[in-house]
């Protein structure tokens, strides 16, 4: 059978969940991972950006 709710918070989020990742710059990707800097800073990457050790990130 079918799942009917899957994938439904993602309704709620701004966007849909989808921008700008800022650590691959790839744009219009799910960002749902969030992710602390060493500073303590909290950023929201994408799914291939998860894992990755980021020391910072250039604006």
């Amino acid at each position: 059978m079918s799942k009917q709710n899957r994938g439904k918070a993602l309704w709620n989020l701004q966007s849909r969940g989808r921008g700008t990742c800022p650590v691959c710059k790839t744009e219009r990707i799910k960002v749902l991972y969030d992710k602390t800097l060493g500073d303590g800073t909290k950023l929201k990457v994408c799914k291939r950006c998860r894992n990755k050790k980021i020391q910072c990130v250039e604006k």
